[in-house]
Parts: structure tokens; C-alpha cells; sequence
């Protein structure tokens, strides 16, 4: 008798075996339209498949398995119980019990205590019915989808590009950068070692993205070979030319906002897709088994929802727009590719620094898709160009166009027409502008322009020729430009600048880089409060460190204390402003982890004791001021905990209880006041009704502190008051953070 031994586990077998007999029972409650229980079979279905599918992949460590295992094992029994099937009684271990080596007392209670726990199961199931699917979406600020390419199976007959991207059909934009699979002309991945290992997720999605009207899945498919699909053997053909061949779309709108898993089939591209929760990290956590570091990541063409501290990003998105080109002395329209590189100001062209999509590596020039006999192209080709940030003031893009013949012997003849570049940095010190930009072309004459120093003092769009006083028509054009002729075609480019470190904002970089000129530190703080908010939630953690920075380097001095306090104060009300609220655990990641100014505190706790004190001036600053205090109040105690750590444990501790004791005095002064009563407002009442109970929660949530050695009680005018004791206050770092 021959025994066979299955290679799966004994668990997988078992949800597979449950999942086939589930399946025929959720079709016959479809039939009897039992909605209610159609719709908890359907959820209790797609969480054993979740977890068998993890189980599979072999990722988990063995703590994660043996806990994911008494869920599935719970799940099976809830669910067998759920529909009125056989009950299976169990080992601790969640093993199935044999009954041949059980005894039938072992087997009664085993089965007591499985259908007693089955029972508490379903009562908590009910209590939390509304957890479904949706809510642990709801509970999360981003998300992403998870795409697999299964298959290929258009004939192309030469080797493709296969790009894979999130489109909105409303808004006639792209939402993602590319994902790229290279497919050979054999009909199999270039790569085999990508065989069945085609995955990638685009990340940063967040609830904007959820409430798009419509959002589409687009695939484009770009041959690379000749310029006709043809034979010819009279005469050889150009290759390694980049042709449009085909594309695909589908409206997967239902998918995002459903929450659905699907298997789509595109007119010869078959592909999974998937919503997944949480942020790349969180996804790779929560689904080891789905998305591993060999996964491509195509990330947003804009910035998260939520920027978190340490999220260093440097990507500016280049695309290739559209061109009208002469077709000079030809008879025809010229088939027109442009090439793009980066250069520096020393014309070192820059390696690796060209991402035509994710999944891909890094190329030191990219070649656009060639429109045969096209005088007018539309090339709407996005490409990610990512340059050390340390690199990008001295590089520009170069773009050169040349005419690609389909004979192999004539296209070798041709030579570049016209060059076009852009700086990466305006003149201010900022970044290039979003947005579209009409380049100018200039006439290619011989090796002229291999030499960046000829031409990077040139204007290189249309506004720039403008801007700087250069005539655009008649005959001193020509030595205006240092007889650089400028031709007759156009071109232009989009860019889209995502960049955690170069800012488009004048103000702000004036801040960021207010050590090159310290004598206009004063106008850049004061200037920084009118920056609009989302470009200050961009650079969130630099600028932070750099009021920080310069509270601290001019330590000697508070000429400008006050004015750093105010923009902390700026951006702390921003933050509190429901346009931005869900930065609240960005700002409470960078006081935990990133936040080091030791000396902070005293220069915090003066400027504040100085706005308090002369609360009869009831200014707008103060009320401000009011509200920021949960915030500042972190602020002072992590800057007093960081100063307290081994090195200079209890240095300076007398002089910091006493200037909380005159802080919490003033407050109290200040509630009491019977001029501030009268001209105390709604808005001010409840900025500061609360604020003891806040600063007591401070010091508990961050501090070893006794709560008794802080007491409220009422003061006469209906107001909280703080009365402080501090007889042997001592602040250490709480451990549990």
C-alpha cells in the first residue's frame, strides 16, 4: 500500500479543505439572497485566503506564524460554528485531536472548552460587527495599491516596455510615477529572474485620492526594435528604436474605494490587484508575504498626506510634452527622438540618475518614443530624474533632437539638429517651477554645444529670454546670444519637483539657508509666518531644526527668542488647523526621536512668562500662544529630559523648578486678573479653560513626575488655577516611551 505524504503543512490543507467547502455554501446563500450572511461568509473567505497566502510565502518568523495559526484555527471554528457545520476540537497547539489516540473524556472536554470559546467568539464578533473591511481602512491616512503582472500575451514580435501607471481621467493627469517591466520578443519577462515575480505597489495614496471621481488603470506598451514591424533582407533597419505599439486601460475606481481584490484580464495583459493599508513600511510589515524588498515601489508624483520625520525624498518628475518641428530639407516630417540627460555646470554628464520607471535601475540618458513623419509630436512621457541633493544647484537638463531614419545606413549619417536645457535651480536659489515650460531650441552646429559653458549662459525658456531683455525677433537676436542661432521648432517640458529638501518658496529657503546671511535672520522669521501652510508641512522637520538651531546658536543673546517663539507658535497653530491635522503624529515623532536642542527650554519658558505677564494687552499673539501651550510645554520637557541624561544628570535642576514655579505663578496672576476677566473672550476662555489638566498630562505622558507635586484647584474668577509644589520635583525620561 503506497503512502502518499503531502508536501503543504497540516494547516494549509485544512483551510484549503475549509475554504472548498465554505465556497459551495456561500454560493447556495447567494441563491437564497441571505445578504447578511452571504456578505460574513464572503469577509471570513477572504481572511482565510489573506492568511493561507502568508502562511505560503515563508516569511514569517516562527513567533508570527504560531500566532497567525491560532487565528486561522479560530476563524475555521467561529466560522464551522457560524454555519451549522461540524465542530473540530483541538490540541493547545491548534493541531487537530486524533481520535484514534485521544481518549473519549479528553475528546468531551475538549470539545466543552472549543464550544465554549466558539460561543464567547461569536458574542464579541457581534459586539464588533461595524470592524469590518472598510473601518481598518478608515483608520489608516494612506494606502496603497499592489499590482502583480501575471502574463503578456500580446504579439509584438520584438522586444517591449511594458509601463504600468495610476491615471485621473477628470483631472487629465497622471497620479503615479511608471512601473516598468522590460518583455522580450520571445513572450517571457527580459529578466527571468522576475518570472512570476512581477509586483509592485504605488504608495502614498491617501483619502484625496479615495474621493477622486475616477481613478484609472493605464498600460503602455512601447515596442523597441525597427520602425516598421516588417522584413526586409534587401536592406538592413535601424533597432533599438522606441515605438509606441498599444495601450490599456480600465477604470478600477471601484477597486480603490471598495476595498476590492481583482483579477483583471486587459486585452492581452492579465493582472491582480489590491488595496493595501498604511504607508510602504507599515506594508511590508503587515504583508510580508505580498510586498518584500526585491517589490517595486512606484511612488506618488506628489507628496504623501502625511510627511513623516526622516522621509527624505529628491525626486523632480520631467515630462516630455509636446514639440513642433520643421521638417527643413526633407520632403517629409522628420521622425524626431529626443534624448535627455543631466549634466553640471562643468558638462560631467551625471550617471545613473534617469528612472524611467520603477523596478528599474538608473540610466544615464533617456530616449523618447519616435512618431513617424510627425511634425507636431505629443510625447506626454514621464521620467523620473533623481540627483544627490548636494548636486542638483550645478546640474541642468539637456535635451538633444535628432531625425531617426528607418534604414539602418542613412540613420547612421544623422547628426543632432537642435539642443534644448533647463537649470534645476533658478537664479533666487530656488527650485525650477512646477509646471509646464516653453524651452528655447537652439540650432546644433557641429560639436558647439558638447561644451555646457557655451550655452548655460544662454536663456532656456521663453519667459527667461524675456525676463532678461533679449529680443526675441530681428537680426540682433543672433549676437545678443553670442551668435548661438536659436531655430524655428519648439519644445516643451512639464516638471513636478518632490522634494523634502529644495523648496520653491523664497521665504522659506531664506530660513533654511539663514546662516549664508544672518543679517536678514529677522525679515526671513517674520517672513516665514506668511509662507503658505503646505509648504511649510513639506520642509516640516528642517525648519523646525532651524528655529532650533538658531535659538541655540545664539544662546548668548535673545534678539531673536521672541521671533522664533512666535514662528514655533506658527507652525504649531498650523498643525492645529484641520487642514493639516494629520501631521499631529508628524510633530509628535519629531519631539520624541528628532528634537535635540538641551538648552531649549530656558529661552521657551522667559518669551512665554513674558507673554503671560502682560496678558492685559490681550493681544492676537497671546491668544495664539494659548493654544500652542500642550506643544510647547513638550517642547520645554524634552529639552529639559534630553539635558538630563547621564551626562548632566540634575545639572541646572534648582534654576529650572524655579523658573516653572514663576511661569505657573504668572499663569495664575493671570487668570485672576479682574482686567483680563473683562476683556477676556469666548475664544480666549477656551484656549486656556483647559490648560492645566494639558501641562499635567505632559509632565505624566513624558516624565517620571508625581502628579501631587501638581494641584488644581478653582480660583474665584471660574477659571482653573495652578497651584505648584515642587518640594523634590525631579524629571527623568519616562521608560515606557
Amino acid at each position: 500500500m503506497e503512502t502518499i505524504i503531502p508536501t503543504e503543512l497540516p494547516l494549509v490543507q485544512e483551510v484549503t479543505t475549509t475554504l472548498r467547502e465554505w465556497a459551495s455554501i456561500w454560493r447556495d446563500l447567494y441563491v437564497g439572497d441571505k445578504r447578511e450572511m452571504f456578505n460574513t461568509v464572503r469577509d471570513m473567505i477572504y481572511d482565510l485566503i489573506e492568511w493561507r497566502s502568508q502562511i505560503l510565502s515563508g516569511t514569517l518568523p516562527q513567533d508570527e506564524l504560531a500566532e497567525l495559526k491560532q487565528k486561522v484555527t479560530s476563524k475555521i471554528d467561529y466560522g464551522n460554528k457560524y454555519l451549522g457545520l461540524d465542530l473540530v476540537v483541538r490540541d493547545k497547539d491548534g493541531n487537530i485531536l486524533d481520535p484514534d489516540v485521544t481518549s473519549t473524556i479528553s475528546l468531551f472536554r475538549a470539545h466543552e472548552a472549543a464550544s465554549k470559546q466558539i460561543e464567547d467568539r461569536i458574542q464579541e464578533e457581534k459586539q464588533n460587527i461595524d470592524l469590518s473591511r472598510q473601518a481598518k481602512f478608515a483608520s489608516t491616512p494612506s494606502f496603497a495599491l499592489f499590482v502583480t503582472l501575471k502574463n503578456v500575451v500580446c504579439k509584438i514580435g520584438e522586444d517591449a516596455e511594458v509601463l504600468m501607471s495610476l491615471y485621473d481621467p477628470v483631472e487629465s493627469k497622471f497620479i503615479s510615477e511608471n512601473y516598468l517591466v522590460k518583455w522580450s520578443s520571445s513572450g517571457l519577462v527580459k529578466d527571468i529572474d522576475q518570472l512570476h515575480n512581477l509586483r509592485s505597489v504605488f504608495t502614498d495614496l491617501g483619502s484625496e485620492d479615495l474621493k477622486r471621481e475616477k481613478i484609472s488603470f493605464v498600460c503602455q506598451i512601447v515596442r523597441v526594435g525597427r520602425m516598421e514591424l516588417r522584413d526586409n533582407n534587401t536592406k538592413k533597419l535601424t533597432s533599438g528604436l522606441r515605438r509606441p505599439f498599444g495601450v490599456a486601460v480600465m477604470d478600477v475606481t471601484d477597486i480603490i474605494t471598495a476595498y476590492l481584490f481583482l483579477s483583471l484580464s486587459l486585452s492581452g495583459l492579465w493582472v491582480t490587484l489590491k488595496l493595501l493599508p498604511g504607508d510602504i513600511h507599515q506594508i511590508r510589515k503587515d504583508f510580508p508575504h505580498l510586498v518584500d524588498r526585491s517589490t517595486a515601489v512606484a511612488r506618488k508624483m506628489g507628496f504623501p498626506e502625511i510627511i513623516m520625520p526622516g522621509d527624505v525624498r529628491n525626486d523632480i518628475y520631467v515630462t516630455l510634452v509636446q514639440g513642433d518641428f520643421d521638417k527643413g530639407s526633407k520632403t517629409t516630417p522628420k521622425n524626431v527622438e529626443v534624448t535627455m540627460s543631466v549634466y553640471d555646470e562643468d558638462g560631467k554628464r551625471l550617471e545613473s540618475v534617469i528612472f524611467p520607471g520603477a523596478g528599474d535601475d538608473g540610466i544615464n540618458e533617456y530616449k523618447s518614443v519616435i512618431y513617424y513623419q510627425v511634425k507636431q509630436p505629443r510625447w506626454f512621457e514621464t521620467i523620473k530624474v533623481a540627483i544627490p541633493i548636494e548636486d542638483v544647484n550645478r546640474s541642468h537638463l539637456r535635451f538633444t533632437f535628432r531625425h531617426r531614419s528607418s534604414q539602418d545606413s542613412k540613420d547612421k549619417s544623422e547628426k543632432i539638429f537642435a539642443l534644448s536645457f533647463v537649470k534645476l535651480m533658478r537664479y533666487d536659489g530656488t527650485t525650477l517651477r512646477d509646471g509646464e515650460h516653453d524651452l528655447i531650441v537652439y540650432k546644433a552646429e557641429a560639436k558647439r554645444f558638447e561644451d555646457s559653458s557655451l550655452y548655460l549662459n544662454l536663456p532656456a525658456t521663453k519667459i527667461e529670454m524675456e525676463e532678461k531683455g533679449y529680443s526675441t525677433t530681428g537680426k540682433n537676436t543672433q549676437n545678443q546670444l553670442g551668435n548661438c542661432s536659436i531655430s524655428k521648432d519648439s519644445f516643451q517640458i512639464a516638471t513636478l519637483v518632490c522634494s523634502t529638501k529644495l523648496t520653491q518658496n523664497v521665504d522659506l529657503l531664506g530660513l533654511l539657508k539663514w546662516r549664508s546671511n544672518t543679517s536678514l535672520l529677522q525679515q526671513n522669521l517674520r517672513q516665514l509666518m506668511k509662507v503658505e501652510g503646505g509648504e511649510v508641512v513639506k520642509f516640516l522637520q528642517d525648519t523646525l531644526d532651524a528655529l532650533f538651531n538658531i535659538m541655540m546658536e545664539n544662546s548668548d543673546s535673545d534678539t531673536f527668542d521672541t521671533l522664533v517663539f512666535d514662528a514655533l507658535v506658527f507652525i504649531i497653530g498650523l498643525i492645529a488647523d484641520r487642514k493639516f491635522q494629520h501631521f499631529n503624529p508628524v510633530l509628535e515623532t519629531y519631539i520624541r526621536k528628532h528634537f535635540s536642542a538641551t538648552l531649549a527650554y530656558t529661552k521657551l519658558t522667559k518669551v512665554l512668562k513674558n507673554y503671560v505677564d502682560n496678558a492685559d494687552k490681550l493681544t492676537e499673539q497671546l491668544l495664539k500662544a494659548m493654544k500652542a501651550q500642550e506643544y510647547i510645554f513638550k517642547f520645554i520637557v524634552r529639552s529639559r529630559v534630553l539635558l538630563t541624561s547621564e551626562l548632566y544628570e540634575n545639572k541646572g535642576e534648582a534654576d529650572f523648578m524655579e523658573s516653572l514655579r514663576h511661569l505657573f505663578t504668572s499663569f495664575n496672576n493671570m487668570m485672576n486678573s479682574r482686567i483680563l476677566s473683562a476683556l477676556c473672550t469666548f475664544a480666549f476662555i477656551s484656549a486656556v479653560i483647559f490648560l492645566p489638566f494639558k501641562i499635567i498630562l505632559v509632565f505624566i505622558d513624558t516624565v517620571d513626575f508625581e502628579l501631587s507635586n501638581l494641584q488644581v484647584v478653582p480660583c474665584l474668577a471660574g477659571l482653573p488655577q495652578i497651584i505648584i509644589f515642587f518640594p523634590f520635583a525631579r524629571l527623568k525620561p519616562n521608560p515606557s516611551l
